[in-house]
């Protein structure tokens, strides 16, 4: 789901970088709200390694492949940091893995960093909704859901950006029934990736439970 350089318009990127700016000054801000805004800076560290290694390790899929995007699990550990990890996360496999663009790194940071948002409010809706519920399966429970709020998310704003900005060189009934075949076979994909946030939350609460508090 990563958009690469050439495809949008520049007005697009340009707007993709306003708005994701606005959005790290007031991530910032939020975090720098806190008691001890360093606190977290250590395992949004890990995280954002972690968002970086699952985009290098692909499966092929035919036409293309596919891999784990991991958004959703940074929204519900880190909360605001979030944000600033997945943007770094970005960076770092536009230049090194060449995935992704330095022209639509703002356009890619709305596309992943907004759904990772999303899921961390998801997620701590677990104190309130989930009271009635034991603690692990409250934790699994909404640990499923905002991984999976988080994907399928990021899967219809990336997929609502390409259709609505398809250049006019290309097919443009080609291209919508391309992407609309591939946002079926997207949809195994966000099972999974709520199942994985779910066993990563589980086994955080296991061994080190506060770890679950951004």
């Amino acid at each position: 789901m990563h958009i690469p350089d050439g495809l949008l318009p520049a007005q697009v990127c340009i707007g993709g970088y306003a708005l994701s700016g606005s959005l790290t000054w007031y991530a910032l801000r939020q975090i720098h709200k806190t008691s001890d805004p360093h606190e977290e800076i250590p395992k949004a560290a890990l995280l954002a390694a972690t968002f970086f290694v699952g985009s290098a390790i692909s499966f092929p899929i035919p036409p293309g492949s596919i891999h784990l995007v991991l958004n959703g699990l940074l929204g519900a550990l880190l909360g605001w940091y979030a944000w600033p990890a997945i943007l770094i996360g970005l960076l770092l496999q536009a230049l090194l893995l060449n995935h992704g663009g330095l022209t639509t790194l703002g356009i890619n940071a709305i596309i992943m960093g907004v759904p990772a948002l999303v899921a961390s409010q998801v997620f701590q809706l677990r104190h309130q909704l989930g009271r009635s519920l034991k603690l692990g399966w409250s934790v699994g429970a909404f640990g499923f859901m905002a991984g999976s709020v988080g994907f399928g998310l990021a899967a219809l704003i990336f997929f609502g950006i390409t259709i609505f900005t398809i250049p006019t060189s290309l097919d443009r009934a080609t291209e919508q029934r391309a992407l609309s075949t591939l946002i079926v076979a997207y949809i195994p994909l966000m099972f999974a990736e709520g199942g994985f946030t779910l066993f990563t939350t589980l086994f955080l609460l296991r061994i080190k439970p506060e770890l679950l508090e951004s």
